[in-house]
């Protein structure tokens, strides 16, 4: 099996996650053990083949300081949701596994939107389905088509979110081209 090669410009932010990493493991940052780990995160990069991550080339501070605070705002809501369910109605809650196929097919993006949305209490994502870009939740208090519409909504707005703040130009026209779509069929006026 031939290797297709990865330019170390590429591999560079995938080494310094390994080293990161390496470093908090040992809670120790001193440059003795930031060079272990480097070594480290080389010869793991050249033993195992890694897919490259390949970034968009763009992030937008805005966009990420507006989603920070949505995020915190839906960890807050849904935290206090588990909390009120755990007490009321205990292990009668009903769950459901909603399939929400997403728009962008980039492993960036599917990550990113898999664990934000896993970092939310009350949702899991159980599985992913990289040829089709599908995530597969476990999410607590669905019951109802109109509950299962609403999780993959909130899932396709999380994503839209993080489109903006890192998506590719290619996503991010996508995304505005669709929104534009969505106001003229329910016939606003698009500026």
């Amino acid at each position: 099996m031939s290797r297709k090669p990865i330019s170390f410009k590429q591999e560079l932010p995938l080494l310094i996650w390994l080293v990161l990493v390496w470093a908090a493991l040992w809670r120790d940052f001193s440059p003795g053990n930031l060079i272990f780990g480097a070594l480290l995160a080389l010869l793991i990069t050249r033993l195992f083949y890694l897919p490259p991550v390949e970034l968009s080339g763009r992030f937008n501070p805005f966009y990420f300081l507006g989603y920070a605070a949505v995020f915190l705002w839906q960890v807050v809501k849904a935290s206090a949701q588990v909390a009120y369910f755990a007490l009321t109605r205990g292990p009668r809650i009903t769950n459901a596994v909603v399939a929400v196929p997403l728009r962008s097919h980039s492993d960036l993006m599917v990550t990113a939107t898999s664990h934000v949305i896993s970092l939310i209490p009350g949702s899991l994502v159980v599985e992913v389905d990289r040829s089709t870009s599908t995530l597969y939740l476990h999410v607590l208090n669905v019951s109802t088509p109109e509950e299962v519409q609403k999780v993959r909504q909130e899932v396709r707005a999380a994503e839209a979110w993080l489109i903006r703040v890192m998506g590719s130009k290619a996503e991010l026209a996508a995304l505005r081209a669709e929104s534009a779509t969505q106001l003229k069929s329910k016939g606003e006026v698009v500026s």
